[in-house]
């Protein structure tokens, strides 16, 4: 049973939009906190909450989940732990990628409560988790620039009306966008992000910058915010993030000499030595094939693929900042070959275990082999109420209350396009956050959990 089956009824009224009915059933787990899986518990009460626009409850939430991030990776006798037996019967430790987005959420949470301060306390925690994970990773192509990050804090930075920061946080993040955003996830900075980029370096006296990008990015420099005007930073999140299942891959076991034990599976070109002791070695007995499960992402493909608002005096198109799907797959993918060998290894020292008690007792072999099989189960474990993809745009109009015509467009299922009405009041000379989270996934997305 995957993690998303076991949690099947939070799922499914989260998905469908029962906020209250999802926390309800968070809330009634009195053993929730202290389950190996709390850090997930934590982060779906945090996003509930703030979906229900209760942001202090959230951020409460939010800040058990940092605390859970900071004290686990202080405590390396978890690593071993998850190494020596299943990773699934270990405590959950989070991936990379969620605990950078634990405080992002409490950033939102606090830019919806007008507290731009303590917002860029926690964009800053996010770049220093970047940092932490970055050091964990040796290979030249590792993910280690956030894009998204430095945008942020460069949002927050202008919503304060600090544009000298906003600028150069504006600045990091359109490199990150094309240096390596473009050519990883095939994202190149947003046209919003550009705007924004010349209208701070204008507002910063910046003007041979200014010129440089009018003509990198062929746009004139917009015009600064009238003085009976207000802005709104509008934030999409779109669909669903991906939830994990497992796949299982068979190895071909070849032994050679001085202890040495050669794992093949020649299809998908995976080629792991070890060596093992002479004892478990031996073990192997007659065993020539090895079956080894771990985990993958399903993505649960987007419905909507575009968006716009329309309100009396102007629209703007939402523009994707963050590809939270293609981040998460991307991060597993770099740690699934030191995780491959490491479930290998673990698996192999088992069976042949197991080998060794067959040479004293075939019912204890068996026990021992019905054991193994259960404990060995990939770790389905995720955030699964996280949005799919980031998008934002800004909103300007003359000071009063507005009423947004947000329109969510499919690319691919026309007849599910839809209209969302949402209100507004803009405040002359402030800005505002509102954010919106769609549920929705392509009709194609086939759930696998749902087939066992």
């Amino acid at each position: 049973m995957t993690y998303y089956q076991r949690y099947r009824e939070f799922n499914q009224s989260f998905e469908n939009g029962n906020l209250e009915q999802a926390k309800k059933l968070l809330v009634a787990d009195d053993k929730g906190e202290n389950r190996k899986s709390r850090f997930l518990y934590f982060t779906n009460l945090g996003v509930v909450n703030s979906m229900l626009s209760n942001y202090e409850e959230s951020n409460a939430w939010f800040e058990k989940a940092y605390i859970f991030g900071e004290d686990y990776r202080k405590n390396y006798l978890n690593y071993a732990a998850s190494f020596l037996t299943n990773p699934k019967m270990t405590v959950y430790p989070g991936e990379d990628h969620e605990h950078l987005l634990v405080p992002y959420y409490k950033a939102i949470n606090y830019l919806k409560q007008g507290n731009f301060e303590a917002a860029l306390v926690e964009a800053r925690r996010m770049d220093i988790r970047l940092n932490q994970f970055s050091d964990k990773y040796k290979s030249d192509n590792k993910f280690q620039e956030d894009a998204f990050i430095d945008l942020l804090i460069g949002l927050i930075y202008d919503a304060s009306k600090d544009y000298n920061n906003a600028f150069i946080a504006y600045r990091n993040a359109y490199n990150t966008y094309e240096n390596e955003y473009k050519t990883r996830f095939g994202l190149s900075a947003p046209d919003q992000l550009k705007k924004d980029l010349l209208r701070t370096a204008k507002l910063s006296g910046f003007y041979t910058e200014v010129e440089q990008y009018e003509r990198e990015f062929k746009m004139k420099t917009p015009d600064p915010l009238a003085s009976n005007e207000g802005r709104v930073l509008f934030i999409w999140h779109n669909g669903l993030g991906p939830v994990k299942d497992e796949w299982a891959i068979n190895f071909v076991i070849i032994k050679g000499a001085g202890g040495v034990v050669n794992f093949q599976n020649e299809e998908l070109g995976l080629n792991f030595n070890f060596v093992m002791s002479s004892d478990d070695k031996s073990s192997l007995g007659d065993l020539r094939t090895l079956r080894v499960v771990f985990p993958k992402y399903v993505e649960r493909e987007l419905l909507f693929t575009d968006a716009s608002v329309q309100w009396e005096g102007g629209s703007s198109r939402l523009f994707k900042a963050e590809p939270v799907n293609d981040i998460a797959r991307q991060l597993l993918k770099q740690r699934m070959l030191k995780e491959m060998g490491e479930s290998l290894l673990r698996v192999a020292i088992k069976k042949a275990a197991e080998q060794a008690i067959r040479q004293q007792s075939e019912g204890a072999a068996v026990a021992a082999s019905i054991i193994n099989m259960a404990t060995e189960q990939a770790d389905t474990r995720n955030w699964q109420t996280l949005p799919h993809s980031i998008y934002y745009t800004w909103l300007e109009g003359e000071e009063g209350k507005k009423d947004l015509n947000l329109k969510l467009l499919s690319s691919r299922f026309s007849s599910y396009n839809s209209q969302k009405n949402i209100s507004v009041e803009f405040e002359k000379g402030r800005t505002k956050v509102l954010t919106y989270h769609s549920l929705d996934v392509s009709p194609r997305y086939n759930p696998v959990m749902d087939s066992y």
